[in-house]
């Protein structure tokens, strides 16, 4: 049996709709306002993050497709993952101050060992 990640709600600022709340990002701020109707938990304020929202623990860190990602700066620290033996079930991910010329140099190696690169180049 296959296990899959739960879903949970869009947790986002309170009245994040609002004209006048525009700027405000999309994101997750805990509330801390005296009369903030989200901080005590009413149910029309919309969901908060809590601990029943976390996922099993073999789950955790996975992406989309049921592998890990994996970060990788460097050549060598490709071929240690290669001989690591994670290589079937992992995704690399490219960090992101390499130069373009490195990626597609580790983007190469990583593709003649059939190992999906997230970001290639």
């Amino acid at each position: 049996m296959t296990m899959k990640k739960k879903s949970h709600p869009n947790f986002n600022v309170p009245n994040f709709g609002a004209k006048n709340r525009s700027r405000v990002k999309e994101r997750w701020r805990k509330q801390r306002g005296v009369d903030s109707k989200k901080r005590v938990k009413k149910r029309f304020a919309g969901a908060e993050p809590t601990i029943g929202y976390r996922n099993p623990e073999q789950l955790r860190g996975l992406r989309g497709n049921g592998r890990r990602a994996v970060l990788v700066a460097n050549l060598a620290q490709l071929k240690e993952f290669m001989s690591s033996g994670e290589a079937q079930n992992c995704d690399i991910t490219l960090a992101s101050a390499l130069s373009r010329r490195k990626k597609a140099e580790i983007t190469a190696v990583a593709r003649q060992n059939s190992i999906r690169v997230t970001n290639g180049a």
